[in-house]
């Protein structure tokens, strides 16, 4: 069932039969842990020879490994396999809602939909109901189209947000009887989730209804005290070039088919996504924060100090005496007018304080030396990290330094992204690394069934 009017399509998913041991079914994010190879290690070990999208994803963890063709071969023969066994089963057209509990929240509530690809636009400026919160960056897109490109089903990691501060789209749906899909623990103490398949029409019109409502121009241009910036519905949270990446096959197959209209009805025109209320008590914004390895640390601070004094900011660095005082730096939020950062290099501990900054958030403050300086300095490399603990680790080791940064508003999230555009890329988390969407739901993307 199609609702063109506001994007949305009420998919066929495809979920494991009977039986699956789910909590090796299902896998964190494959953008996840990537600078720490035993997790996934670990992963392989819990799953076994079970079924698990493990085998359906490629964790980006190896992404260097130079095995990519072979790995993009094994799943797609995965996919193809799981298929013909019915390993997969497929439901009735649907939404489903899910209930996720993690170690940080009871509850977070979310609802997966396919979205459709017409009304989606990662350009800045685009005035399409599916936008952008990040700076998308193209060349990231070619090697996940490879990995998507000649693969039967779809697997989302994709959340993606709606502003519903009076809570009338997922909350509701609660109340309902519905049939329970799946309720299991979550490998690697990641907490838990249940899940319920939405199939009564009433349910759907209901659903569709309240997101119609919520993308009236008049009441869209009231809410956010705007004008001619079209409607924005829909909020990427993560999985932002895995979007990006089903976009461009989609676009790619109306192009080769000569007449466009001929592919409209295609499954390919629509991706598999996770919807959650941004007013949601158990969602939170994270910073990501930044680590880099094999690196001058003190010539990286100069240099920092002298790119933005150059564009008229005055900046200072201080060390700090122990890790009390870091966490004291850290949970200090930032004085107007003045950009904090906290680092840790090797044995040291610092602050950077930018007056005067050019960018309105501390992480463009960070990101615009950083870019232009990654470029130039051979060997050094970057890691964009979940979670404190992690930066210190990492950042601990001598050759390298981590970055802390402050988590952003969620309560300005849509403003922000509707009035000034897209975001530095990773400025933010849904969550921490634990918290992130798991593989679940799939759907099939080949012509035959929608």
């Amino acid at each position: 069932m199609n609702f063109d009017n506001i994007g949305l399509q009420a998919p066929r998913i495809l979920l494991p039969r009977e039986g699956t041991d789910m909590t090796a079914w299902a896998v964190v994010a494959c953008d996840q842990y990537t600078s720490e190879p035993e997790y996934w290690r670990n992963a392989g070990t819990l799953v076994g020879g079970k079924p698990s999208t493990l085998n359906l994803i490629y964790p980006e963890v190896y992404l260097e490994s130079g095995n990519g063709p072979q790995i993009i071969s094994s799943i797609n023969r995965k996919m193809r396999e799981y298929l013909s066994l019915d390993v997969l089963e497929e439901k009735n057209p649907g939404f489903v809602l899910v209930d996720r509990k993690t170690s940080h929240a009871p509850s977070r509530k979310g609802l997966v939909v396919a979205l459709d690809l017409e009304c989606y636009d990662y350009t800045p400026g685009s005035k399409t109901l599916i936008r952008a919160t990040e700076g998308t960056i193209i060349e990231r897109i070619p090697p996940r189209v490879e990995i998507r490109k000649d693969a039967p089903v779809e697997l989302p990691h994709i959340m993606v947000l709606i502003d519903d501060p009076e809570k009338t789209v997922i909350e509701p749906l609660f109340a309902e009887k519905l049939e329970k899909l799946y309720d299991f623990d979550l490998m690697a103490d990641s907490g838990s989730i249940r899940g319920y398949l939405v199939d009564n029409e009433k349910l759907l019109r209901q659903v569709a209804g309240n997101l119609a409502k919520l993308a009236d121009q008049e009441y869209f241009n009231r809410k956010y005290n705007v004008k001619d910036k079209g409607v924005m519905l829909y909020a990427m949270g993560d999985g932002n070039h895995s979007l990006a990446t089903a976009k461009a096959i989609w676009e790619k197959m109306k192009k080769d088919a000569g007449d466009p209209a001929s592919v409209m009805n295609h499954p390919a025109r629509h991706a598999l996504v996770e919807l959650v209320n941004i007013h949601d008590a158990g969602l939170e914004f994270e910073p990501i924060h930044r680590v880099l390895f094999n690196v001058d640390a003190e010539g990286l601070l100069s240099g920092f100090a002298a790119f933005h004094e150059k564009n008229g900011s005055r900046v200072t660095v201080r060390d700090l005496p122990g890790k009390a005082e870091l966490n004291t730096a850290m949970r200090t939020p930032g004085k107007e007018g003045i950009h904090a950062i906290p680092f840790v290099a090797g044995a040291s501990r610092g602050i950077i304080e930018v007056e005067k900054p050019a960018k309105t958030l501390v992480v463009a403050t960070l990101q615009d030396y950083l870019d232009p300086y990654l470029k130039q300095a051979s060997g050094t490399t970057i890691d964009y990290v979940h979670g404190a603990e992690v930066v210190s680790r990492l950042g601990g080791k001598d050759g390298n330094i981590g970055f802390f940064l402050p988590a952003i508003d969620k309560s300005s999230f849509f403003r922000t992204i509707i009035v000034d555009g897209v975001l530095p890329r990773k400025t933010f988390s849904m969550g921490e690394a634990d918290e992130k969407r798991f593989y679940l739901e799939c759907r099939r993307i080949t012509a035959g069934k929608a």
